[in-house]
């Protein structure tokens, strides 16, 4: 989203100060016979800065013939390379807005968008990053060509010492100081958008999908069960006490609980029902001694079914 808004504003204004760039230098020349005096020579520049076909004619003091002089150097090729990558780097980022606003869908869909989008970024990049060090350099060297001191070596009248030459216009750079500094711009804000279309990407969400355990995770995790052990080593011996004596009121419950069975179950017997003969007790009976009959405790009466 952060390329969406500013590349095609920030690419606009690369390419636009580059190459509508028109330069103008001027020369005055006074020869001391005061003949011709106050000549004043024009020199015009522009895109594509081919100095090497930029001519203009200085006056010879000593007759009334005039010189052709051309500049030196030629900037046309990274000129021309640094206003192309700007105008298709705009047209990308137009037609990249489109697919954002309109086609999400289409562009998620087999995650071919993405990786097509994170492809040309990168090399939107480097071109980025290419065509403004290369424009840089250019620029220094148009600089050099132009400068008024270098120029005024290339006329005859002014080596003279007699004679006076000034330069009364230079050209003004600010503007093209302005398009390196859009270029660069360009490149942070292309290699910054690496990152988010990476995201995007299927690379990315498989990473994330099975991330992997860093070295600072594995020492953390050998620390927490290297403290673990220690401390389940250093445990004082009364504290197993509790145990025992939790043992031992469990052992305790359980013969409790074998001694309360079988009360349970002979008195739960006398609700089952069996087909038994029924017997009942009766009064003991004793006898005097006169009849020899000792007592024979109590009598059981059974009373068949």
């Amino acid at each position: 989203m952060c390329m969406v808004i500013f590349a095609p504003i920030f690419a606009i204004c690369a390419f636009a100060t580059c190459g509508g760039y028109h330069g103008h230098l001027q020369v005055k020349v006074d020869c001391a016979d005061r003949r011709q005096s106050n000549l004043s020579i024009n020199i015009d520049f522009n895109y594509p800065f081919r100095l090497q076909q930029v001519h203009f004619k200085a006056t010879l003091c000593e007759t009334k013939r005039e010189e052709v002089l051309f500049l030196d150097g030629d900037s046309s090729l990274a000129a021309q390379f640094f206003v192309t990558v700007g105008v298709f780097a705009f047209l990308y980022s137009l037609l990249a807005t489109v697919v954002y606003v309109f086609y999400q869908n289409k562009y998620l869909k087999n995650n071919r968008g993405p990786l097509v989008d994170f492809i040309v970024t990168v090399i939107f990049s480097f071109m980025w990053l290419i065509s403004s060090c290369c424009w840089a350099k250019a620029l220094s060297d148009i600089k050099t060509a132009t400068n008024p001191t270098q120029l005024l070596l290339l006329i005859s009248a002014c080596r003279a010492q007699e004679n006076t030459c000034t330069a009364t216009e230079e050209p003004l750079w600010s503007r093209l100081n302005t398009s390196v500094v859009f270029g660069f711009v360009n490149v942070v804000l292309w290699f910054g958008n690496i990152w988010f279309v990476f995201k995007e990407t299927g690379w990315y969400k498989t990473g994330q999908r099975y991330p992997t355990r860093t070295a600072s995770g594995k020492r953390s995790s050998e620390m927490r069960q290297r403290l673990y052990s220690e401390s389940s080593f250093d445990q004082p011996e009364e504290s197993l006490g509790p145990h025992y004596s939790r043992q031992e009121s469990f052992n305790q419950s359980k013969g409790d609980i074998g001694q309360h069975l079988p009360r349970q179950a002979s008195l739960n017997q006398p609700q089952v029902s069996f087909s038994l003969p029924q017997t009942y007790l009766g009064k003991p009976v004793t006898h005097d001694r006169e009849n020899r009959v000792a007592s024979q405790g109590p009598m059981i009466f059974v009373n068949e079914m």
